[in-house]
């Protein structure tokens, strides 16, 4: 339904005209241009959204033929070079054709006139085609946003509760974009429309670049996530624990206001943290009674073996002192390095904490996860001794405004082939247990994960 009115919306708007003014050979190179720009959309946010250069197209139409030329060319995008449903184009056209139309009324609205812009007009030009950029912006972020509310993708949240950063990035970059449309416009009259290889020449070539930067990204990515699994196959109740560690310290990250590129590092920190566990025998991590003081040497290695695993890997930088030291104490009483304070790194004291949320909320073969309530709970008792109070509160805060959804217990396929561990590491409500030797462990928050 919401889908037809939009399309109903355009189809009239298009009908009603009037097309006096407008050159068709104009515009029929701005709806290749915009078919074109829209076709070579780079993918953002794990393929959630889209950038592309289209609405430079879009807002020279909105100068060169008016709003029912811009809803001529945005309707246009139906044919865009892409694997798409028949729903799906005409959605985007009837969006596109929309976004244009209304940016067009802005433009006149706001004093505008239709045309290539002579030296005259400048600058007051820039206000209503500024005008026009806000409309076009403002109504394809309603049309989307309206569709993703309907499909269930988007719900109404406190605006606290709202992950503002990517929403304004999308948004700076169309803008951005956007104000491409009044060069193409303006040296239109000048070159004719060799002008779009001026302005877009360039851009695409800079697209190109991002599109082998974010295929780089993936292939991180990919890397990362096949040494995550080959780590959980040692059990099968840790299933996703690096992937939802990455994602508590992200959150704290977040809350803390580390730069992206930190950010972006500490996310690998999070993914990597119990790679050493690779160099940990099996048995030992799924031993179900106390262990000696070998085994649980062994245990404490595995910081260190992660670290020498990965240490060769150039893009983890900072992510490194993350895997070496996230079992370190405030209190100075964790391995492998006996560090206390501030002497731990940043990025380890974030993972540890994260590292425990996250095991505390899951459930293990030896006992049910625990609330979000009483990991919380566990976690401001440790603060100081154990863990960061400052980490603490930032997660606290994070997953108060944000949520955590915690895993969906996984059931072994086979109890005979399955091997579980039957302590956890990482949880500070159960410390290991370790036979007759010297060794304490009754540090809340200590164990195999």
């Amino acid at each position: 339904m919401y889908i037809g009115l939009v399309v109903l919306a355009v189809v009239t708007a298009i009908a009603v005209g009037p097309y006096t003014g407008i050159d068709p050979v104009t515009l029929a190179l701005l709806a290749v241009l915009f078919v074109v720009a829209e076709s070579i959309s780079t993918m953002v946010d794990s393929g959630k959204a889209g950038i592309s250069p289209s609405s430079s197209a879009s807002l020279a139409a909105v100068v060169l033929v008016g709003p029912v030329g811009a809803a001529v060319a945005g309707l246009a995008s139906c044919l865009v070079i892409r694997r798409q449903s028949v729903v799906k184009r005409l959605f985007n056209g009837a969006q596109f054709a929309l976004a244009g139309y209304a940016a067009g009324h802005a433009f006149l609205l706001a004093g505008g006139e239709t045309g290539v812009p002579v030296r005259a007009d400048f600058p007051w030009v820039v206000l209503p085609f500024a005008a026009a950029t806000l409309v076009h912006t403002l109504a394809n972020t309603v049309l989307v946003g309206g569709l993703m509310l309907i499909l269930g993708v988007l719900r109404v949240e406190s605006p606290r509760r709202v992950r503002w950063r990517p929403f304004a990035r999308l948004e700076l970059s169309s803008l951005g974009y956007g104000a491409l449309g009044l060069c193409i416009a303006t040296i239109w009259g000048a070159v004719g429309p060799f002008a779009v290889l001026l302005v877009l020449l360039p851009l695409f070539i800079a697209r190109w670049t991002f599109n082998q930067y974010i295929a780089e990204q993936r292939a991180h990515d990919a890397t990362l996530a096949t040494l995550c699994q080959a780590v959980e196959t040692k059990d099968y109740y840790t299933r996703g624990h690096c992937v939802r560690v990455s994602e508590a310290a992200s959150m704290i990250g977040r809350e803390l206001g580390l730069p992206a590129e930190r950010a972006h590092t500490l996310r690998y920190a999070g993914m990597l943290h119990d790679v050493g566990k690779l160099g940990v025998p099996t048995k030992v991590l799924q031993k179900p009674g106390k262990l000696t003081e070998e085994e649980f040497a062994a245990i404490q290695l595995h910081p260190m073996r992660g670290y020498e695993i990965v240490r060769e890997i150039g893009f983890l930088d900072e992510a490194l002192d993350g895997i070496m030291h996230h079992h370190e104490r405030m209190d100075g009483r964790g391995y492998p390095a006996g560090l206390s304070g501030t002497g731990i790194p940043e990025f380890a004291r974030i993972i540890a904490v994260a590292d425990a949320f996250d095991c505390m909320t899951s459930t293990r073969s030896y006992r049910n996860a625990r609330s979000i309530g009483e990991a919380v709970a566990e976690l401001r008792n440790c603060s100081g001794t154990q863990f960061d109070p400052a980490m603490v509160n930032a997660l606290i805060t994070a997953v108060d405004r944000d949520g955590w959804d915690p895993p969906v217990a996984v059931d072994p396929p086979d109890e005979d082939i399955a091997e579980v561990a039957q302590q956890d590491h990482d949880d500070p409500s159960a410390p290991l247990r370790i036979t007759g030797g010297t060794v304490s462990d009754e540090r809340s928050g200590d164990g195999r994960s």
